[in-house]
């Protein structure tokens, strides 16, 4: 898998909400650092 395209969708689609990092992981119930690494690729390292 790609992490790079991965964490750009991940981003593009929370962007398109309105959502912010913060907001989403309230939404999934994880940290804002988690979904900041997704959006990165430093989760699938």
């Amino acid at each position: 898998m790609n992490r790079y395209v991965t964490g750009a969708v991940i981003r593009r689609l929370r962007e398109r909400k309105g959502l912010t990092q913060e907001a989403l992981a309230e939404k999934l119930f994880v940290s804002g650092k988690a979904v900041s690494k997704w959006e990165t690729g430093d989760s699938l390292r």
